[in-house]
This record gives structure tokens, sequence and C-alpha cells, in this order.
């Protein structure tokens, strides 16, 4: 089973905590092997290959352009590096600096690679393009399945 991710950077925390038990209980329930698709962004990303790890899946990162890691505050880089390293295959786009193109493109990679994409999404359009209702949009698009993570009357900041 592949699923992908894409998800919001900023969550509240009541919004983290729910996608984290959403998540466990939807990778408790798969059947091995599990691989997990996204780009690792702060939040959601992050949060989701740290749960596919400590499932015993494994990752496929997608890198949306080079530089793309100077985009991130130093904590969620370091924690980048380290999810990047345990990462069982990387595909970096090929885009010369991060911007909405390459946000945009990675998303739909993600789409395009998995079975099940995991939204934790407030259902809200993208503040740019690139944003999880883009890579959901494709997804859905495709005919992929899609689940959605959050909880009701929370709003994003």
């Amino acid at each position: 089973m592949i699923i992908g991710v894409s998800g919001h950077q900023d969550l509240p925390a009541s919004a983290q905590a729910h996608a984290e038990k959403r998540i466990r209980a939807l990778l408790a329930e798969q059947a091995a092997p599990v691989t997990g698709v996204g780009s690792l962004a702060e939040g959601a990303d992050q949060l989701f290959a740290q749960l596919v790890l400590a499932a015993g899946g494994s990752l496929h990162v997608v890198i949306p352009s080079r530089g793309y890691e100077t985009t991130f505050a130093v904590e969620a880089r370091c924690l980048y590096r380290e999810l990047l390293a345990r990462a069982d295959t990387v595909t970096e786009l090929d885009f010369p600096e991060p911007g909405e193109q390459a946000y945009y493109a990675a998303g739909h990679h993600v789409a395009e690679c998995c079975d099940l994409l995991v939204a934790v999404w407030d259902g809200q359009p993208a503040r740019g393009l690139g944003g999880t209702a883009d890579a959901v949009a494709h997804a859905r698009e495709l005919g992929r399945d899609v689940m959605i993570v959050w909880p009701e009357g929370v709003r994003r900041t």
C-alpha cells in the first residue's frame, strides 16, 4: 500500500493531535509493507513521515526543488534532514529553486504515486498555488482515494 500525504504546515495543536490519532489508526489497519510518500514539509508531512516510520513503513520523499530545505525553520530543517536520511527512495523534481510551481508539481507527483492520499486539510482553498487543496483536487481527478483528516470546528491560523 502506498499512502501519500499533503497537509498544512501550521497545525493548531488540536488538529495535530487529531491527525496523529487518525493516521496511527490508518497505518495500524494496513498490511505490510506500507510506503509513505510526501515532501517532508513542516507540519503535516513531517508528522506523517514520523508515524509511517514508527509503524515500520518506508518513505519515498519527493523534493520539490533544489534548495528546498532552506525554506524550513531551523528545528523543522533538522527533522527534515533526519527523515530524509531514513528515506528508502528520493525523487528530486527539476526546479532550480523553491516556489509555488515546484510545490504544485510535487503535490501532483505525490498524488500520482499513491493509492490513498491523506490530506491533513481544513477543506479551504489553497493559499497559493501548490497547496493541499490542489493536491486533493488532482488526486480526485485521478480517481485516488482521499482521506480528509481535520477536526470539526477547528480553524487554521
